[in-house]
C-alpha cells in the first residue's frame, strides 16, 4: 500500500475491538463495571480484595478452603529478597513508580523459572507479584524516609498489611475495609492503556515480570494513572470551600481541565466513584478533618451540569482524598493504583497467552517516497 491510497484510521485504536475477554466488562454509556459476571457494586460492598483477585485469576468465586489457601499463598510471597532491598536503597530517591517498575523487573532474577511463560507458572508468579509489589512500595517509602522496613503482620489481610508496612501502625477495621474497597474497584478495567501494554508484551510470549513491568511503565503516564494525585493538588490549590467557584471559573477561562472529571469510556458516572466518595466522607469525619471532603463535594456539585455532556466524576476524584486523609504521600498515589491493577494485568496476560496471537497493528505511512540518497560529503 502506498501513501496515496485511502485507509480508515482509528487513531488511538478508539472503537477497535482487539479480541474477546471474560475478565472485565466496562459498559460506559450507563456506567457499569463487571468482573467475571459480577457487578462492581456487589464486589465492593460484599467481597474482599483477596476474593476478587481469586475470581479474576481463576474465573470463579472461591470456596472458603480455596480462599484460605490463596491467602496463605499471598502472605508467603510477601517477603522480599535482601538483594532487592539493596537495589531499592540505591534508587530510593527516584519516583515510586520508577522504583516499583525497576524492582518488579529485578525480581525475575530471583525466580528459578523466570522464563517459563506457561499458564501455571505465570499464574503462580502473578500471585507472588501481587504480594511482592505491595511490599516493594511499602519498603521503598520506609527506606527513603529513614525508617525500618516492616515485615507483614500475619493477622492482617492484604490491604491492612499494606497500610501497616507503609505507615507503621496497624489500621483499624474501618480503615482496612476502605483500603480493601479501593483495591477492589481498581482491580481491572477492560482494555485500558496499561493492560493493553501488558497484553502486547504477553503476545510476544515474554515472561510475566516483563508483562507487568510494561503495565506499570504505562500506568505512570499522567493521562492514565496520575489523575488521583492531580485531584488532591487541585483541592490544595483551592484551599477553602469558599474559593471553589472562583477557582472553577478561572479554570474555564483558561480552558484548563478539571481533574477527576470525564473518562475515555464512561459517559455516565464512573460506578467506582460512589464507593470511594462515601469512604472519603467517613474518613474525613473520623479524622476530624472534613475540609477536603467539603471542598471536593462542592467541586462535584458545581460540575454536575456537565454530566449532560458525558463529563462525569470518575474514580480518581475521590481516591486521592482517601489516600491523603490516610496520611499517604501524594507521589505514592499512582503506585497504589498499580498495586490494585497488577492482578488485573496478570488476568489479561493469562487470557492473551492462552490463545495467543502476536499483536501487530499497521501504521499508515504518509512520509516522502523515492528520495535519492546523497553521500554525506555532498550534503550541504
Amino acid at each position: 500500500m502506498n501513501r496515496q491510497e485511502e485507509v480508515e484510521l482509528k487513531r488511538g485504536l478508539r472503537g477497535v475491538y482487539l479480541d474477546t475477554t471474560e475478565s472485565s466488562n466496562v459498559i460506559g454509556d450507563v456506567g457499569r463495571l463487571i468482573y467475571r459476571g459480577y457487578d462492581i457494586h456487589d464486589l465492593a460492598e460484599r467481597s474482599t480484595f483477596e476474593e476478587a483477585v481469586y475470581l479474576l485469576l481463576n474465573g470463579r468465586l472461591p470456596t472458603q478452603a480455596q480462599l484460605d489457601a490463596f491467602n496463605t499463598q499471598l502472605k508467603a510471597a510477601s517477603a522480599l529478597p535482601a538483594p532487592l532491598l539493596d537495589i531499592i536503597d540505591r534508587i530510593k530517591h527516584a519516583h515510586p513508580m520508577d522504583v516499583l517498575r525497576t524492582a518488579v523487573s529485578a525480581l525475575s532474577a530471583f525466580v528459578p523459572d523466570a522464563d517459563d511463560a506457561s499458564h501455571e507458572a505465570a499464574l503462580r508468579k502473578g500471585v507472588e507479584l501481587t504480594a511482592q509489589a505491595t511490599a516493594i512500595v511499602a519498603a521503598h517509602h520506609r527506606i527513603r524516609t529513614g525508617q525500618p522496613v516492616l515485615a507483614p503482620d500475619p493477622s492482617l489481610n492484604h490491604a491492612g498489611n499494606f497500610l501497616y508496612m507503609l505507615l507503621g501502625e496497624r489500621p483499624d477495621e474501618d480503615t482496612t475495609r476502605l483500603m480493601d474497597k479501593d483495591f477492589i474497584v481498581h482491580l481491572d478495567h477492560g482494555s485500558n492503556a496499561s493492560s493493553f501494554a501488558a497484553r502486547v508484551t504477553a503476545s510476544t510470549l515474554a515472561d510475566i515480570h516483563c508483562c507487568v513491568a510494561s503495565g506499570i511503565a504505562t500506568l505512570k503516564g499522567p493521562l492514565h494513572g496520575g489523575a488521583a494525585e492531580g485531584v488532591m493538588k487541585m483541592a490544595l490549590e483551592i484551599g477553602e470551600e469558599s474559593n471553589v467557584d472562583a477557582y472553577l471559573e478561572q479554570k474555564r477561562a483558561d480552558r484548563e481541565r478539571i481533574m477527576g472529571f470525564g473518562h475515555a469510556v464512561y459517559k455516565a458516572e464512573d460506578p467506582r466513584a460512589r464507593h470511594l466518595r462515601e469512604g472519603s466522607r467517613l474518613l474525613a469525619e473520623k479524622s476530624g478533618d472534613p475540609k477536603w471532603f467539603r471542598i471536593l463535594s462542592k467541586v462535584e456539585e458545581r460540575m454536575a451540569p456537565y454530566a449532560e455532556r458525558g463529563i462525569c466524576v470518575n474514580v480518581d476524584f475521590w481516591s486521592g482524598s482517601v489516600y491523603y486523609l490516610l496520611g499517604i504521600p501524594e507521589d505514592l498515589f499512582v503506585s497504589i493504583f498499580a498495586l490494585a491493577r497488577i492482578p488485573g494485568y496478570v488476568a489479561q496476560v493469562l487470557e492473551q497467552q492462552d490463545r495467543n496471537i502476536l499483536i501487530r497493528p499497521l501504521m499508515h505511512y504518509v512520509g516522502p517516497m523515492d528520495l535519492e540518497y546523497t553521500p554525506i560529503e555532498q550534503r550541504g
